[in-house]
């Protein structure tokens, strides 16, 4: 499990410098009052439509096929508030690495807590079901300021980044877990630690199944979650972190122990398990992180879903 890490020298290196520029400019950013920062990221997001092109459509193809009955002028409206999200979600990142705790609880709602509080008191652990929401980084902040767990992560590529990323993350976590340690999740979530995964990406056809999503009938979607419940026995509980309209806050909802969860069939629980996830996105759809490839992954033999985009 990754600990505190340390400073070392060499991330002073040259390599870096772009970096670390990055970093002390979104550090000043943050330090202005949260309505100005509401201003400025909404702001960058929408003016960020004009060079990130692919990535728009990218958006637009995947809440087309999740959503096929959203007459189009919604679905623009939805695109440009997801972007506006975007450029929130980078000044959040900050928020969340650089933010003392009561700046961050001044701008918080939570409710659902006894529910965490309920697991602890049968002695189980917690698999915190969270998606891959803009707000992410901010979520797991908040939430671990009030129950400390253990983040499921990828370790980033630039030394500079993963040692901030570690550290910033670490804050109001006890540690973080490579996603690729499913030994080190289950030992945790036998421990009784809160283990928090997101299962709504797609990880390629290794240790995936293609079930519904939304109304995407094949999605490739892991079978980790099946794993980590039928080997860690935890309760299965989602939360859903979300930003208000009008620069008014967040509020973290922490939903009631997912219900007979099945067991006894992989494909049959990444099928139940989708449907928690569209329906913590469905709390805050124009949130979710829509720019990435989510049905990149296709069954063998079957065309591209992004093949108009010159995939």
């Amino acid at each position: 499990m990754t600990q505190v890490p340390t400073f070392n020298l060499s991330l002073l290196h040259p390599r870096y410098w772009i970096t670390w520029l990055g970093l002390g400019l979104l550090y000043a950013l943050v330090l202005l009052p949260y309505p100005v920062i509401y201003r400025l990221g909404t702001g960058l997001g929408r003016f960020s439509m004009r060079f990130l092109k692919r990535r728009y459509k990218i958006a637009q193809r995947n809440i087309e096929l999740c959503f096929p009955d959203m007459h189009p002028e919604q679905l623009e409206d939805m695109v440009v508030k997801n972007f506006e999200s975007v450029g929130m979600g980078l000044f959040e990142t900050g928020m969340a690495w650089f933010w003392p705790d009561w700046r961050i609880e001044r701008w918080f709602k939570v409710s659902g807590l006894e529910h965490i509080q309920h697991a602890r008191d049968n002695k189980q652990g917690v698999l915190l079901i969270g998606v891959h929401f803009l707000t992410l980084e901010l979520g797991a902040r908040i939430f671990g300021i009030h129950n400390p767990g253990v983040g499921v992560y990828r370790p980033h590529d630039n030394k500079l980044m993963d040692w901030i990323q570690t550290k910033g993350r670490m804050r109001s976590n006890k540690g973080m877990l490579d996603r690729k340690d499913l030994k080190g999740m289950i030992r945790s979530l036998k421990q009784g630690d809160i283990i928090w995964y997101a299962p709504d990406h797609d990880y390629g056809p290794r240790a995936s199944v293609f079930v519904p999503f939304f109304a995407v009938d094949k999605a490739a979607t892991t079978t980790g979650t099946y794993l980590l419940a039928r080997m860690g026995k935890p309760a299965i509980i989602p939360f859903t972190p979300r930003r208000l309209p009008g620069g008014k806050g967040y509020e973290m909802i922490i939903h009631p122990q997912v219900a007979d969860f099945p067991l006894d069939d992989e494909v049959v629980a990444a099928t139940y398990m989708n449907k928690v996830v569209e329906d913590e996105i469905r709390q805050a759809p124009e949130q979710y992180m829509w720019l990435h490839r989510r049905f990149k992954t296709r069954p063998q033999g079957e065309p591209s879903l992004y093949k108009a985009l010159r995939d």
